[in-house]
């Protein structure tokens, strides 16, 4: 058994499971993460174990602290100790509505799954990688980290889903506070930001992003795919970052460059 345990949030699917897996192959054990969809995540541990690691699957709603607080315990009684958490849970608006037509259930949902969700469980595995560092318990040698996925949303406006855009924008901040607050415990916090990555997620929009990415909307003219931002989760997970925290990550194709 390894001696580096990463809990990655929503890894059933999609991003989230490509880092999973990713991670896995890398010799870590994995807590995968899901809430619905037991078969998937099942897949993905069973892919995980294919490779020579450790994996673990465990259903829970990160909005929900009961759930919260199952995750973690669960997470501890299989593998002792939590290295690095990945906050990559996140759901679409049910309705892509105008932010002046735009219902609060929505808003509620959506917020405490992508930020409320993600704050809690930060702080949650955060105090239990203090007490490991306070207490000399950290005997993998790995220095411990938080990273978080957000999105290009987190700065670029869409107002047929401004929950969305609001709920990236509080990850932003939030990985600045526990970066700050952490630092001195040798806890990097990172902040990943993947552009247009082909899950299921964008399936829908598949149509529209095809055609924007021919007229150049990204200076890399293609898609992302979850294995471009497991790449960037594994540099952070075989600390080649460690003067680094804080730090915003972008996996988008080049998005975020203001070009003529």
């Amino acid at each position: 058994m390894s001696t580096r345990t990463v809990l990655v949030t929503g890894a059933g699917r999609g991003i989230g499971r490509g880092i999973a897996e990713a991670l896995g192959r890398d010799k870590w054990n994995v807590v995968v993460n899901y809430v619905r969809d037991e078969a998937s995540a099942n897949e993905v541990v069973r892919a995980i174990v294919d490779a020579g690691g450790q994996a673990v699957a465990i259903r829970a709603d990160i909005s929900l602290k009961a759930d919260r607080q199952h995750l973690f315990d669960r997470a501890i009684q299989s593998f002792s100790a939590i290295d690095m958490l990945v906050n990559n849970a996140g759901v679409a608006p049910s309705i892509r509505a105008d932010i002046l037509a735009a219902d609060e259930q929505s808003f509620d949902r959506l917020i405490d799954v992508n930020l409320k969700g993600p704050y809690f469980l930060t702080q949650l595995v955060a105090n239990h990688m203090l007490a490991r560092a306070s207490g000399g318990q950290n005997k993998s040698g790995h220095r411990p980290a938080v990273v978080t996925i957000s999105s290009i949303s987190a700065y670029t406006a869409s107002p047929d889903r401004g929950d969305y855009c609001l709920a990236k924008a509080g990850l932003a901040m939030m990985t600045k506070l526990f970066a700050v607050r952490l630092a001195e415990a040798g806890i990097g916090v990172y902040e990943i930001r993947p552009g247009i990555i082909s899950t299921d997620m964008t399936g829908p929009v598949r149509d529209k992003y095809d055609r924007l990415i021919a007229e150049g909307l990204t200076p890399i003219h293609r898609w992302g795919n979850p294995n471009d931002v497991a790449r960037a989760v594994l540099a952070i997970a075989n600390g080649l970052l460690t003067f680094s925290t804080g730090e915003v990550i972008n996996v988008d194709g080049g998005f975020h460059l203001r070009h003529l």
